[in-house]
């Protein structure tokens, strides 16, 4: 997991109480690097420190239809995918689980979320201070 953050002092100290092992800095890349299993340890306590942060990470869209669905032949469709694949025929790329569910995977695109703690009243910082 890679962590970048506004500077400070004791950056590495702090980030050093999340988990058990240590963190390293790649400063060619101007990052920490942290374990991934430290990874909801770190979102808690860096809302509790900073208030909010932005969470970028891969990410990848599930579809769910089925294949009364997919061959349908009327217009009423009640389904997740909310009638994008509404009668256009069982064609592949899908993993049919049973005659009532499929799904697929798309491409692997990157994901940011803003996180904000519930009880922020942080100074304000910027996403673009940490690039």
């Amino acid at each position: 997991m890679h962590v970048r953050l506004p500077f400070a002092e004791d950056n590495r100290q702090w980030l050093n109480t999340v988990g058990k092992s240590s963190v390293t800095w790649i400063g060619g890349k101007a990052y920490w690097e942290l374990p991934r299993n430290w990874f909801n340890s770190f979102v808690n306590r860096a809302l509790d420190r900073y208030g909010k942060l932005y969470v970028i990470q891969p990410y990848r869209e599930q579809e769910k239809c089925a294949r009364k669905c997919m061959e349908a032949t009327g217009h009423d469709c009640n389904c997740s995918c909310m009638g994008r694949n509404h009668g256009a025929g069982a064609n592949g790329g899908w993993f049919e689980v049973s005659d009532t569910f499929a799904t697929r995977w798309h491409e692997k695109e990157i994901a940011c979320r803003l996180m904000v703690s519930k009880s922020s009243q942080k100074p304000d910082w910027h996403f673009e201070d940490l690039i």
